[in-house]
């Protein structure tokens, strides 16, 4: 009997659960990490249907978020405070910040290493780190479209706009009116 069990988990895993979203259906094996590793493998959206165990679990997790970075949203609210884990999925998209922990995006040398692997990280940046000329210059220069996450105070601090339409001309857009005003003048 207990051969029957093992042959049905290999035959599931080798056949079923490659398309990732079949876990949900397979309450038995979403505590098993290796049905969970194929799954996620194949389709990191599968980690919605992990246990809570295998959610906190940091190796499914980095499968997971290297994979999509997305995926962030289903690992638990532990690593979702996991600098390696959130680096992963930020490695893809800024965008993965939207599901990282509050004391990450206020944390400045996370986001330092955030914004420098993907500018657009600053979108999710604490208020208070949008208004840090650091934090902002290293997200310019990677990308200069998110001077228009930046704080007013430095959308109208020249070297922070110099090096974003450094990185792309059209971030003047995102500078502020004065700053677009005193440039005007100086073109006549």
């Amino acid at each position: 009997m207990e051969l029957i069990k093992k042959i049905e988990k290999i035959l599931t895993i080798k056949t079923i659960l490659p398309s990732g979203w079949e876990l949900k259906n397979h309450p038995d094996l979403q505590n098993d990490k290796e049905a969970v590793m194929v799954a996620v493998k194949n389709c990191p959206w599968a980690l919605e249907f992990a246990s809570a165990e295998l959610r906190s679990d940091k190796e499914v997790a980095l499968e997971a978020v290297k994979k999509d970075c997305l995926a962030l949203e289903y690992v638990s609210d532990e690593l979702k405070a996991n600098k390696k884990v959130v680096i992963e999925a930020v490695k893809q998209s800024g965008l993965a910040l939207h599901f990282a922990s509050d004391k990450l995006k206020g944390d400045k040398e996370f986001m330092l290493e955030a914004v420098k692997r993907n500018g657009s990280a600053l979108a999710f940046a604490s208020d208070e780190l949008r208004n840090d000329k650091e934090v902002v210059i290293e997200a310019v220069k990677q990308n200069g479209w998110t001077l228009k996450y930046a704080s007013e105070e430095l959308r109208n601090d020249i070297e922070v706009v110099f090096e974003a339409v450094k990185q792309n001309v059209k971030a003047l857009e995102f500078a502020s009116d004065e700053l677009k005003k005193q440039l005007s003048k100086n073109k006549k």
